[in-house]
């Protein structure tokens, strides 16, 4: 897209954001920029109207591939956060009490306090549909391909994200994840 405008005289900015509904409400988004500082400049007042921060992060593209780097560790956390969810559920433990624990220990991400009422709740209202969630673990496998890399951890949460998908949960909440890892099927 930054080549297609350039050729036409237009100035571009990827400037994708880490936040969604609640921060975006509230002013608190976070952009990552890619693409000439001068520009940002000139818009930088529009954006800390919209956000809490702006990470320039270098040239154009460069904003969008951090964005699918944090959303690799949103989608990993998550999962991981529902898996030992529903672990936690068949040893026999009461749900809310490990999720109080997992979210009051050393290992759970921040954002996922923002997640504790749809898992305890079982009601995924949407803020970052599973299926964008699925798509950019997609744009990550084949960012680490041309890029000679591997990602299996995130190849497999892919999968899984793309079973839930699968199931119907596409346009819940990716925090729906729990509701497929934890439901039963024969």
């Amino acid at each position: 897209m930054a080549e297609e405008c350039a050729k036409r005289g237009i100035r571009f900015l990827d400037a994708p954001v880490a936040g969604s509904k609640i921060p975006a409400e509230k002013g608190e988004l976070v952009f990552f920029v890619g693409g000439k500082k001068e520009d940002l400049e000139e818009v930088r007042p529009m954006l800390n109207a919209m956000g809490k921060a702006i990470h320039h992060e270098g040239e154009n593209g460069k904003g969008t591939s951090m964005k699918l780097v944090v959303n690799l560790m949103l989608a990993h956390a998550m999962a991981a956060f529902a898996e030992a969810v529903t672990l936690g559920e068949a040893l026999g433990l009461d749900k809310e009490n490990v999720v109080h624990t997992l979210l009051n220990g050393p290992t759970a991400a921040p954002f996922l306090n923002g997640k504790k009422e749809k898992i305890l709740h079982n009601h995924f209202a949407t803020e970052f549909p599973l299926e964008h969630m699925q798509k950019d673990l997609q744009l990550m496998s084949q960012s680490a391909y041309e890029n000679n890399i591997s990602l299996p951890i995130t190849n497999t949460i892919k999968e899984i994200y793309g079973l839930a998908k699968q199931h119907g949960l596409h346009k819940e909440d990716f925090s729906a994840i729990y509701r497929f890892l934890s439901t039963k099927r024969s």
